[in-house]
């Protein structure tokens, strides 16, 4: 590689001044929300601005607000809205409550964590995001914990685990799209592929959920009453992904569903009913200035060389099969620490993985898999992600409490490195498109 061709390392500064501020406030003071995250997103932008004197400051400002308005970002951002709106209408018609009754009242409470990842699995897998998954499912997981008196933050751990479950697998998810179209492979073989090699992660994860909650009991006399029809926007959400609508008209469906219910059990007056989507949507500006900040702070980053000094750094040492498989997966790693995104980070590394891939004889199966593994991996761990916000925010809980119990996205990184050290799967013959 040329040396023009490195990139410059001086160019990740605003995304560690961003990570270390975030980090570093709670690892000093004992508490992680002590450090708002859009005050650390704005002193990085301000220093990504501020690098790099060969530009004046309006070409500077240029590239950042084309980060900031990148397609993904301003879809991140309507889900966001979308989300919190859906989770503040459902919540005040009495659908959490009914639901969490429900699922007291029919399902073995020890069974209660399993059930909770295990639809979000299907619901992920069959809307083809993880965004819309813990949308849907957060609400009813933080009812869950109350009923329960289970840390919240495992709930939502286990909430996020279901979520990367179709995120890493469904074939309407962009991942699975963005890595087999940089891998030339199909939609079908890359999900046989991918779903043998996580598999294992799934049912450990399981179990050990049936475990840790087994002996749990719900608060109360064991007695719970429930309005099965304050339950239908879940339902309709649930048979909307199955049917595969698109994760926007899911939600705005889901709020207007709950509304209309509101309305007609007199939950909501008309009046009622706009404050409170209003306010959902609301509760999500500040998620939303952190997404956009840190989208032009990216910008900037990539313009400045940063992420192509991340290319060169895991790609230079590379000398054998196993050595590529581990460089595909630690070039999306490192992509996607440095993005937060999942999808951006398969997109920049996937052509130099289908080099590497070529070069080692690697099966684009194998490496579109090794793509998406690792980066849902780190998508479903960084406390910065858009998935870890919007769950931490919905809960009111610091993104780093979700870690140790992030049974499931530990459990497909871990099965991503076996089946690198194993070789497996092994295919009779090297696909070729």
């Amino acid at each position: 590689m040329k040396e023009e061709n490195k990139g410059h390392f001086s160019a990740l500064l605003p995304l560690v001044t961003f990570v270390l501020l975030f980090i570093g406030a709670g690892l000093v003071t004992g508490d992680f929300s002590s450090m708002p995250l859009l005050v650390a997103a704005m002193i990085a932008s301000i220093i990504a601005l501020a690098m790099n004197r060969k530009e004046k400051l309006p070409e500077k400002v240029t590239i950042f607000t084309e980060g900031a308005g990148h397609s993904n970002i301003i879809l991140m951002i309507l889900i966001f809205i979308l989300a919190g709106a859906f989770a503040e209408t459902a919540e005040g018609m009495g659908a959490v409550e009914s639901t969490v009754n429900m699922g007291l009242t029919f399902i073995p409470e020890n069974f209660l964590l399993v059930g909770l990842f295990i639809v979000g699995c299907f619901l992920s897998i069959s809307m083809g995001t993880s965004m819309g998954t813990v949308a849907a499912l957060a609400p009813i997981g933080i009812g869950f914990a109350e009923q329960l008196g289970i840390p919240l933050a495992f709930v939502m751990a286990t909430v996020m685990g279901g979520a990367m479950f179709g995120d890493n697998l469904s074939m309407i998810s962009d991942t699975t799209i963005a890595a087999v179209r940089t891998q030339h492979t199909n939609m079908s073989d890359k999900f046989k592929t991918n779903f043998f090699i996580v598999l294992p992660g799934a049912v450990l994860a399981a179990i050990l959920l049936f475990i840790i909650n087994y002996g749990n009991h719900a608060a109360g006399n064991g007695t719970y009453s429930f309005d099965f029809i304050k339950i239908l926007p879940y339902i309709a959400v649930l048979i909307a992904a199955i049917a595969g609508v698109n994760v926007l008209v899911v939600l705005t469906g889901g709020i207007l569903l709950a509304g209309l219910i509101g309305l007609f059990d007199g939950s909501y007056t008309w009046l009622t009913m706009v404050e409170t989507i209003s306010q959902g949507g609301l509760s999500m500006a500040e998620i939303s200035f952190v997404v956009l900040l840190i989208g032009g702070m990216i910008g900037i980053v990539k313009h400045n060389g940063g992420i192509q000094w991340i290319l060169y750094a895991v790609t230079n040492k590379v000398r054998t099969k196993k050595g590529a498989e581990f460089g595909i997966a630690g070039l999306v790693s490192a992509a996607d620490i440095a993005t937060a995104n999942n999808t951006i980070s398969i997109l920049i590394t996937g052509p130099l993985a289908k080099n590497i891939a070529d070069e080692y004889e690697i099966d684009p199966r194998k490496s579109a898999s090794l793509l998406d593994i690792f980066a849902s991996f780190w998508q479903g761990l960084l406390p910065y992600s858009p998935q870890i916000l919007i769950v931490s925010a919905l809960a009111g809980i610091s993104p780093l409490s979700m870690i140790p119990y992030s049974f499931y996205t530990i459990a497909i990184g871990v099965c991503g490195i076996v089946s690198i050290l194993v070789g497996f799967p092994r295919f009779k013959k090297t696909q070729r498109n």
